[in-house]
């Protein structure tokens, strides 16, 4: 489980290298709500994968598959 959040992590890492050279930041009207929207949204993705990548909780052991322990009876009953 934690391979799929850190491979996330590093794909909306890569899109935002990407992606903020070609943003607009000086833009005005339309370009300049979707330049926020999208680094807005962006940091929602990399914000919650890094918060499920550091709060998995531990997986337990397994038990080993021996023998099924039985109930313990009584040895007398009255």
């Amino acid at each position: 489980m934690k391979q799929r959040f850190l491979l996330c992590l590093l794909l909306s890492g890569l899109l935002v290298y990407y992606a903020v050279p070609n943003l607009n930041f000086h833009a005005e009207g339309a370009e300049e709500i979707f330049t926020r929207s999208w680094l807005l949204f962006a940091c929602f993705v990399i914000a919650g994968n890094l918060s499920a990548l550091l709060y998995t909780p531990k997986r337990e052991k397994p038990q080993k598959q021996g023998k099924p322990q039985m109930p313990k009876k009584k040895a007398r009953s009255y």
